[in-house]
C-alpha cells in the first residue's frame, strides 16, 4: 500500500507539474501603488483584468440578473480569467431619495419590463423587493464570494446609455451633472463600501466631455473629489479620467495632480476602433496603428513613465468577429497593451440589456457573454486575451532575469518551441522562450548560443549558433514597430510569419505602406519585456543536450556550424 501511495503522489508531480510548482500567491488587500505599478499589501503587483459589467442605466439594476443567477454570472467571469469588474453606477442612485428608496421590482414595473421582473424572480428571487442600493450591494457581495475584485465607476448621473455630447451628464455644470451633488455621492458611496475588501477602487466619473469642459475646472473638482474619497475610504484607489471621452491625459504631463495623499492614484483611459471613426479600414493598418498608438502614447501613455499606472479601463470590439475596423484595431491594442503590460477593463460582460436607449432587450455584441447570459460568445477571443490577464513584469514579479518573449497580437500566443526537435511556433505566452535582443539586432535564446534566423522566404524560421550574417539580424520595421524584419544573404528583406499550422516562418514582408485592402496581421510581432517564467521547468534548448541524442541526426530547421 505504501508503494502505491507514493506512486500515486509521483504521478500526481509528473502529470501536474505546473500547478504544484506555479501556483500563484494570494494577494493581499487593501491596493496600492509603486510608481507606475498596482500592489497588493505585500509590494506585488497585481495587474487589472476586468469586465465591465453595466448597472447604470435606467433600471438601475446590474445586467444579466433576470437571466442568469448573480453567483453563476460571478463565476462565469473567474472561469474566463478575469479577476476584477468595473461595475457602473450612476450618481442618482446614491443621491436621488425617489430612486434610491425604490425596489428592483418597481424600478422594472415603471419602466414595463415585466418579462425582467418574472426572470430575476426565477434567477435571483432574494433581490426582487429589496431597494436599488441593496441589488447593487448584493452583486459586489456575490463578486467578493468569488474572490473578484470590484472598481466602482460613476459613470454618468443620470440613468441611462452613455454618451454624447448633449446628454447633460458630460462635464460639471452640466443639468446633470452639479459638482457639489457628485462630491456628495462619491462620499456616500466610499462610506458606503468602506470596508468590502473585494471593493479596491473607485472611479470618479466615466469620459468628461461636452462643451464645457476644460482644464482648469478639471483640476479644481477632479481633485476635490479624490480627496473626498480618500479621507472617507482611504483604502480604495482614486482612478481619474481625462478629457474627450476619457482620451486625453496630456494636460497633465506638465501640471501634476496636486493630493494629500500618494500611492492610491491611477489614471484612466478609453481606446475603441471607433474613436478614430473608419480609419482602420480607410487606411493602411500599419500607418494607422503607428500613429494613432504614438498619439495614445502622447495623449495618455506617457503617464507610465511619469511613474503613474494607466488603467485601460474601457476597449472592445464586435465579439462577431465580422467588423474589419474592430479587428485591425484590436491587433493593433493587443500589441502595445502587452509591450507596456497595461492594466485593462473590457467593455464589456453583458450579452444583452433590460432596456437600452427605447429598445427592450438588445443584444450587445461587444458583450462577452452571450444573449442568454450562459455561454461565451466568442470562446476564441477569451483566449486570445489570456496571455494578458497575467502580468510580464513588475515589483515582486523577478522569478527569472529580465527578458523577452515574442507576443503575436493576431493570435495572443508567443514563440515557443515544445522540444529540441519541434519547428518554432506560436503557443500559450507561459511557455515562451526567453529572448535577449542585443543591441546588434540579434534575437537570441537565453542561457544557450542560438539565435534567431531566417533561411529564405516561404521556409521555418531556423534557430542556428552562426549569428553574424545578415539573416541573424532583426528589425522592427514599418510604423507599427511590429513587422520583424531580417535580411536574406542575396540582400531580399523578409519578414518573420507564422503559416495555417502555427509554424513561424519567414515571408515577403507584407502591407508595409499605402495598400488598406491587406491585412499584416499574421506578421505582427512584439518584443514583449517579462520576468515570469516559464511553465515547464526548464527550456529543451540547452546548447549541450545537443550532444546528448545518441543516434538522432539533426533537425533539418536546426542550423549547426561546427567549430
Amino acid at each position: 500500500m505504501g508503494s502505491f501511495i507514493s506512486s500515486s503522489i509521483l504521478l500526481l508531480f509528473l502529470l501536474f507539474p505546473t500547478i504544484i510548482q506555479h501556483a500563484k500567491p494570494a494577494m493581499s488587500l487593501p491596493l496600492s501603488t509603486n510608481s507606475r505599478w498596482i500592489v497588493d499589501e505585500e509590494g506585488r503587483r497585481v495587474k487589472l483584468a476586468c469586465v465591465n459589467w453595466v448597472s447604470h442605466l435606467e433600471p438601475v439594476v446590474a445586467e444579466g440578473l433576470s437571466k442568469q443567477p448573480m453567483d453563476m454570472i460571478s463565476k462565469r467571469i473567474v472561469t474566463m480569467g478575469f479577476n476584477c469588474v468595473r461595475f457602473t453606477w450612476p450618481l442618482f442612485l446614491i443621491t436621488n431619495d425617489s430612486l434610491a428608496s425604490l425596489t428592483v421590482r418597481q424600478s422594472f414595473q415603471r419602466l414595463g419590463l415585466l418579462e425582467s421582473i418574472a426572470g430575476i424572480q426565477s434567477n435571483n428571487p432574494s433581490i426582487i423587493d429589496v431597494s436599488l442600493i441593496k441589488a447593487y450591494q448584493a452583486v459586489v457581495s456575490s463578486l467578493g464570494k468569488n474572490d473578484v475584485m470590484v472598481i466602482l465607476d460613476n459613470h454618468l448621473s443620470k440613468p441611462g446609455w452613455c454618451c454624447s455630447d448633449f446628454d447633460g451628464n458630460g462635464f460639471f455644470g452640466d443639468q446633470y451633472f452639479n459638482p457639489d451633488l457628485w462630491i456628495t455621492g462619491l462620499t456616500r458611496m466610499a462610506t458606503l463600501f468602506n470596508g468590502v475588501t473585494n471593493v479596491v477602487g473607485m472611479s470618479l466619473r466615466n469620459e468628461l466631455r461636452g462643451h464645457k469642459q476644460n482644464v482648469n475646472d478639471w483640476y479644481r473638482y477632479m481633485q476635490k473629489g479624490a480627496e473626498a474619497v480618500h479621507s472617507t475610504n482611504p483604502d480604495v484607489l482614486v482612478i481619474l479620467s481625462g478629457l474627450s471621452y476619457d482620451s486625453d491625459l496630456s494636460f497633465i504631463q506638465n501640471r501634476p495632480v496636486q493630493l494629500s495623499f500618494s500611492g492610491k492614484l491611477v489614471f484612466e483611459v478609453h481606446w475603441y476602433g471607433f474613436s478614430n471613426g473608419q480609419t482602420w479600414v480607410t487606411g493602411n493598418p500599419n500607418q494607422v496603428c503607428g500613429r494613432v498608438a504614438k498619439d495614445m502614447m502622447r495623449r495618455s501613455g506617457f503617464s507610465v513613465d511619469q511613474g503613474y499606472p494607466l488603467f485601460v479601463s474601457e476597449y472592445g470590439v464586435d465579439q462577431r468577429g465580422t467588423n474589419v475596423n474592430d479587428n485591425r484595431y484590436l491587433n493593433c491594442f493587443l500589441g502595445v497593451a502587452a509591450e507596456l503590460d497595461l492594466d485593462w477593463a473590457l467593455w464589456t460582460l453583458v450579452g444583452s440589456y433590460y432596456l437600452r436607449e427605447g429598445v427592450i432587450g438588445l443584444n450587445e455584441y461587444y458583450g462577452v457573454l452571450n444573449y442568454n447570459w450562459c455561454e461565451t460568445r466568442n470562446s476564441s477571443f477569451i483566449k486570445r486575451i489570456s496571455a494578458l490577464q497575467s502580468p510580464f513584469r513588475g515589483p515582486g514579479l523577478s522569478e527569472t532575469k529580465l527578458h523577452k518573449v515574442i507576443f503575436h497580437p493576431s493570435t495572443g500566443l508567443c514563440v515557443i518551441r515544445k522540444s529540441f526537435l519541434d519547428p518554432l511556433l506560436l503557443g500559450p505566452c507561459a511557455n515562451s522562450e526567453s529572448w535577449s535582443y542585443s543591441s546588434d539586432k540579434t534575437l537570441v535564446v537565453k542561457g544557450t548560443y542560438f539565435c534567431l534566423q531566417a533561411d529564405e522566404s516561404g521556409t521555418l524560421a531556423k534557430l542556428g549558433i552562426f549569428c553574424s550574417d545578415s539573416n541573424s539580424k532583426w528589425e522592427m520595421i514599418a510604423d507599427s514597430k511590429m513587422h520583424l524584419s531580417s535580411k536574406l544573404r542575396n540582400g531580399k528583406s523578409i519578414c518573420l510569419d507564422v503559416d495555417s499550422s502555427n509554424a513561424i516562418v519567414t515571408n515577403s514582408c507584407k502591407c508595409i505602406s499605402k495598400d488598406n485592402t491587406c491585412d499584416p496581421a499574421s506578421q505582427w510581432f512584439k518584443l514583449v519585456d517579462s520576468t515570469r517564467s516559464r511553465s515547464e521547468e526548464q527550456s529543451f534548448l540547452h546548447f549541450d543536450s545537443i550532444f546528448d541524442l545518441p543516434g538522432k541526426g539533426f533537425p533539418s530547421n536546426l542550423l549547426v556550424v561546427s567549430i
